[in-house]
């Protein structure tokens, strides 16, 4: 309360221009949206005008990354500066997010922020009473109760994990991807919306995914201004995840092309125009000069089971990755680089441009440092770094490797390299700016830097299992 009270009194005595305030900070996630998913990478047919805009006002990152190959990994990544598996989190409904853990929103709570969480939650189930999504209400799953008022969100309005990206709460047709067997079309899709009192949320759940969380996002903000509150908004769309589907509206934007592609690019243009409408707002606020705006998706795109096993050819899965090796569920390129932008008008210039490879992991140490707070005390394992010396241009290289590891295969990022291997195949070597889709292993070329990186491998391994094991808290 006294963070709280002495922002307030300091605005009252000095007024807004005379002292630093702390910046308001909101993270936007996309689920399963490509690199190439985008129209400031390319693609011949996206329309992405906000994100665009974005980019050509802040910093984008021609290599960014997520922490995970999928959902909830990078979720944990991004929620602690930590490997996910430091914490149990080892796939989409594997573990959950543990108390013992201190999240971003506990962080930011130390300076007097209003926190909320907004869209797919997938770091625990929402609630013991009902059968909800994967893992919620089933008895034999209660352990994994983790909503986000346990984890220091004053607000939220969640799902465990997929909805329709339109009329989320119902049934769509099969060809939308992804939709059990089981469930019929039309009836409830048997994943629902809770609110931080644990109560499921029956209004205003109709048409568009992200319109529908971006309405519970507006008044959010909205609040904590009138109450000269920083604030911490946490917005994971679910777009462009299986089901895909969307307005007519949105189709129309695309007519001429398949009814896959209208569907799959109509969810993003929704999305895009989301974004548009809360930045629109950060400035009728008089806020967005000083709102540390991210953006970025969890992992690359996706491949529909069907198209996987050749029943179908393309499926609504049409995310691309600009011919990056891999896609989700894989530690190539394809599966973890994705769309990387920062906005934050008061401190980084227009139109910069970020080539080190940065990951979600650096969210967390990143406004640790910009609020002052020194993590070192917590005496934990941290995988990501501040950074700000990279969107400030003082710095062009990083100072230790990005760490991956999923179902016992594992890569490290290096600047221009990238090692990577498994249980069940041998070390590997690439240089990713001579050769960007990994098809040359250099190892033999660079046996100093396979060398040290196997080294570091091993003892950044070992540190993840000492963290497993609770050794940290």
């Amino acid at each position: 309360m006294k963070s709280i009270c002495s922002w307030s009194l300091l605005i009252m005595i000095f007024g807004c221009s005379q002292i630093e305030l702390p910046p308001n900070i909101i993270l936007i996630m996309a689920d399963d949206q490509g690199w190439g998913d985008v129209g400031y990478n390319g693609h011949p047919h996206l329309k992405t005008p906000n994100l665009d805009s974005m980019v050509k006002n802040g910093a984008v990152f021609t290599r960014f990354y997520s922490a995970g190959s999928v959902c909830s990994p990078t979720r944990a990544s991004v929620m602690t500066g930590r490997h996910p598996e430091r914490m149990g989190i080892c796939g989409a409904n594997c573990g959950h997010i543990l108390t013992e853990e201190i999240t971003l929103a506990e962080l930011v709570k130390q300076k007097g922020y209003r926190t909320g969480h907004f869209g797919k939650w997938h770091l625990g189930t929402l609630t013991k009473d009902i059968l909800d999504a994967n893992r919620g209400g089933r008895q034999q799953n209660d352990i994994h109760y983790a909503p986000p008022k346990n984890h220091g969100f004053d607000v939220s309005f969640v799902t465990e994990s997929k909805v329709p990206t339109w009329d989320p709460m119902i049934t769509p047709p099969k060809n939308s991807g992804d939709v059990n067997g089981s469930l019929i079309e039309g009836e409830p899709f048997g994943t629902y919306y809770w609110s931080e009192s644990g109560m499921r949320v029956i209004e205003n759940l109709e048409g568009d995914d992200s319109r529908i969380i971006m309405d519970r996002v507006i008044p959010f903000i909205e609040k904590a201004v009138l109450d000269r509150l920083p604030f911490l908004s946490i917005v994971w769309f679910h777009a462009p995840h299986l089901p895909v589907l969307t307005g007519e509206k949105y189709k129309s934007l695309y007519s001429g092309l398949s009814e896959d592609e209208q569907e799959y690019y109509g969810v993003i243009t929704a999305l895009d125009e989301q974004v548009g409408r809360l930045r629109n707002k950060l400035k009728s606020l008089n806020i967005y000069d000083n709102t540390l705006l991210f953006y970025t998706s969890d992992n690359g795109p996706e491949t529909q089971k069907e198209v996987r096993e050749g029943k179908i050819p393309f499926g609504r899965t049409r995310g691309v990755t600009n011919g990056l090796r891999g896609r989700k569920r894989s530690l190539y390129e394809g599966g973890i680089r994705v769309p990387g932008i920062v906005e934050w008008p008061r401190k980084i210039k227009s139109g910069t441009v970020i080539n080190v490879p940065c990951f979600t992991s650096d969210y967390f140490p990143t406004i640790a440092k910009i609020l002052g707070i020194d993590i070192d005390k917590y005496k934990r394992s941290y995988d990501g770094q501040d950074l700000q010396p990279y969107w400030s241009e003082q710095k062009d290289k990083r100072d230790k490797p990005l760490a991956f590891q999923f179902k016992k295969k594992y890569a490290l990022i290096d600047n221009e390299f990238k090692f990577m291997g498994g249980a069940k195949e041998n070390s590997r070597l690439y240089n990713l700016i001579t050769d960007p889709s990994e098809q040359v292993d250099v190892s033999t070329q660079y046996p100093e830097k396979f060398k040290s990186l196997s080294n570091f491998y091993r003892k950044w391994h070992y540190s993840v299992q000492k963290s497993n094991l609770g050794s940290e808290y």
